[in-house]
């Protein structure tokens, strides 16, 4: 595919949103959705490193169905959005670039849904856009171990660059049938597999696989983990017990690598930190419920997006307030 995903088709028309940061000009790739019978909320997807938006299509017509605007955005150095030279990557900035856009397109509160990497870059979003959210939802997110402390080894950007330029549609599948869908196959599947390698063998692969090395190096050194306690937001997190993703085509030996990526465990654990969570675990699901068990995912989100919320819990009498 080309530069900016030409070449792959997205389900509804894409736009794109024409911003500056860090000195230099960008167009955010999104897709903006009416619904078929407004209700008055928006829903927000954010796709993980190795999806795009359009991977978000049976989602994005289940929300449109039930009364959502839907936006989905492709985040810089991804899918059809611009891919920069040099960029000071962090989650921080991402979010930023996120409010940018719905500040532009002057929507209200939003339901924002974060899956895989964008699940830590949707936690940071929360913290520090908590007025723009009334609902947050996390999709088999990454982040909810700190890799680093954990002992997988770093390597650096030329390293990480390099081994992006291995990748072809075989390794990808392999990698995927592994860690997303605990070897369980489905010729679906092979779209998205598509999608990842005509982009490292496209025109533009050398800029793409030099984003997804910045990336990479984002997740590995801005651990999210820490700061749970500051999600305010209603959340709401799914999980699958086959999920065994970590952001790395090789994390670590084999004695460190077992132990990473136990992210059912891991999901159990933040969502006792997170205020006002609930976790809903898919047993025999991977790390893409939307493509994997759309129906049954689809039906979870909308069940709770459409709840009550449930009441805030109160702060113990005398507590500090949380720090910032």
């Amino acid at each position: 595919y080309g530069p900016e995903l030409q070449g792959f088709e997205y389900p509804f028309p894409v736009r794109g949103f024409n911003f500056k940061s860090e000195s230099q000009q960008f167009a955010m790739a999104y897709m903006d959705v009416a619904p078929e019978r407004a209700n008055g909320r928006i829903a927000v997807l954010l796709h993980g490193a190795a999806f795009c938006g359009a991977s978000w299509q049976m989602t994005i017509v289940r929300l449109r169905a039930a009364g959502f605007r839907v936006l989905v955005p492709d985040q810089i150095g991804t899918c059809k959005s611009s891919k920069p030279v040099n960029y000071q990557y962090s989650l921080q900035q991402l979010a930023a670039n996120t409010h940018a856009l719905l500040k532009a397109l002057s929507v209200g509160k939003v339901s924002l849904i974060g899956h895989s990497m964008a699940g830590a870059l949707a936690m940071r979003h929360a913290m520090m856009y908590p007025e723009e959210l009334e609902r947050l939802v996390l999709v088999d997110p990454i982040g909810l171990e700190d890799w680093k402390a954990e002992g997988a080894p770093y390597h650096t950007i030329d390293e990480r660059y390099s081994a992006n330029m291995r990748l072809n549609a075989e390794r990808i599948r392999q990698y995927e049938l592994d860690t997303y869908y605990g070897g369980h196959w489905k010729p679906e599947y092979d779209r998205w597999v598509d999608m990842l390698a005509g982009q490292y063998a496209g025109t533009g692969r050398e800029r793409f696989a030099w984003n997804q090395a910045l990336m990479t190096d984002m997740l590995y050194t801005q651990p999210v983990i820490y700061e749970l306690e500051r999600i305010k937001t209603p959340t709401l997190l799914i999980m699958g017990g086959r999920d065994r993703a970590v952001p790395f085509t090789e994390p670590a030996p084999a004695d460190i690598a077992a132990r990473l990526g136990n992210n059912l465990e891991l999901a159990r654990r933040a969502v006792r930190r997170i205020p006002n969570a609930k976790l809903i675990e898919f047993s025999d699901g991977g790390h893409v419920p939307q493509i994997e068990t759309p129906e049954r995912f689809n039906d979870a989100l909308l069940q709770w997006l459409t709840q009550a919320p449930a009441p805030a819990p109160a702060a113990a009498p005398g507590a500090a307030p949380p720090a910032h």
